[in-house]
Parts: structure tokens; C-alpha cells; sequence
């Protein structure tokens, strides 16, 4: 029980990040990675960022925990959660100001594991590791599946982007029945899937009980889950 709450404690200060202005967000459109199965950059990733024609400005960087990475003329731009792909689509946009012909290559050097944490009403609640994409749904069944007395159409994913912490209501029990699989949404690295026994109401009061208890999170106002 002690390892599962440390492992619980690292995925949470990663959402939580260093921000004490992060918000949290109740997305009530589902939003999953465009590319799912591309490996995402995170937190502690080794990344070497090349200019073919201005190496002077070639950097070999760590991302940091609050997922920026600081470069010469632009200054810190966020990184985790994007593709090796997308972050040099983002350079090469911000470096157009400062350069002519800014080809820009992203290498993610040293990765470091995928994983997701499953919580909750399932049998085996801990880490899992992102082999390659994963829905809500595959990481449950990696984690023993759902007990009888689970709620699967109330499953809560919490996702950090850009500083801020969105909640993801998702009805996993309309995908097991067959009707609406987009609800299974892929999962990127450093997701919280859980699985609760009731009902929730009120994302503040069971963020407060869940996370603020092990990561001091400050919270938005009047943020409820949308009832579709």
C-alpha cells in the first residue's frame, strides 16, 4: 500500500507541476492526442534541439518539472505533452520572428517510462505502463478491471495541460455496452484514471479530498461536472 501511495503521490506533483496559479478545468468535450500512438514528451526527458542552419543555437536540454524547456531568443516554451513533432512545429513558429529560415530538428535523447496511474474501484489500482496507445478502458483491464461496485459512467480522467488541470468525465459503461466508443478516450503519459464508487457531483470538493491532500493544488471556482 505504501509503494502505490508514493507512485500516486510522483503522477500527482507531476500534474500538479510548480505552478501555484495552475486552475482546474472540466472539459465536457473529449479530447484525446491527434497522434496517439507518437511518444510524448514529459517531464525529465533528455532533448536535443538542432538548427541546420544557425548551430550555434543548438541545445541539449532537460525538460523540466514544470514541462518548459528555456532556449536562446525565445525564452521558455512548454514541451511536455507534445510529440517530437509537434514541439518542432511549435520552434520553428517561435523562432520565426528571430530567424530566416528556421529548420529546426527535436531529438528526444534519454525517454523516461510511460506510465498512467489507475485508482479507484479496480482490483489492482497503481501504475501502468503506456506500451504504445492505450485507452481509459485497456489501462482498467491492466489493472484487474472493475469491481462490482464501480461506477463506469462516471470515470474521471485528470490530465495536466499547459499549467492548468483538466477533468474528464467519460461513460465507460455506454463503450462497454457498445454504444459510443469515443467516450474510451487514449490516455497520454501521467493521466489519472479513476473509477469511482459514487457519484461525483462537484469536481472542486473531490479534487480537494483527492489531490489537494497529497499536492497543495489551488482550485478555480464553481468548475461542476457537465451532465450530458
Amino acid at each position: 500500500m505504501k509503494v502505490l501511495k508514493v507512485a500516486l503521490l510522483a503522477v500527482l506533483t507531476l500534474i500538479a507541476g510548480c505552478h501555484s496559479s495552475a486552475t482546474h478545468k472540466v472539459e465536457s468535450e473529449l479530447r484525446s492526442p491527434e497522434h496517439p500512438g507518437e511518444y510524448r514528451i514529459q517531464p525529465g526527458d533528455q532533448i536535443d534541439v538542432k538548427f541546420f542552419y544557425n548551430p550555434e543555437l543548438n541545445e541539449s536540454l532537460t525538460v523540466r518539472s514544470d514541462g518548459r524547456i528555456t532556449l536562446q531568443l525565445v525564452n521558455d516554451v512548454l514541451a511536455a505533452g507534445l510529440s517530437p513533432t509537434e514541439l518542432t512545429a511549435t520552434l520553428t513558429k517561435a523562432y520565426m520572428a528571430e530567424l530566416s529560415n528556421p529548420k529546426v530538428a527535436v531529438i528526444v535523447k534519454t525517454p523516461i517510462s510511460q506510465k498512467v496511474y489507475v485508482d479507484g474501484e479496480v482490483y489492482r489500482a497503481g501504475l501502468v505502463n503506456l506500451t504504445g496507445p492505450t485507452t481509459a478502458l485497456q489501462s482498467i483491464a491492466q489493472s484487474g478491471g472493475m469491481k462490482d461496485t464501480a461506477r463506469p459512467e462516471e470515470v474521471i480522467v485528470l490530465r495536466r495541460v499547459e499549467g492548468s488541470v483538466q477533468a474528464i468525465r467519460i461513460n465507460l459503461k455506454n463503450v462497454m455496452r457498445g454504444r459510443d466508443s469515443t467516450q474510451d478516450i487514449f490516455l497520454i503519459p501521467n493521466d489519472i484514471v479513476y473509477v469511482p464508487k459514487s457519484a461525483i457531483a462537484n469536481i472542486n470538493v473531490w479534487i480537494d479530498t483527492y489531490v489537494r491532500k497529497n499536492v497543495p493544488l489551488p482550485v478555480g471556482i464553481g468548475y461542476d461536472l457537465n451532465r450530458n
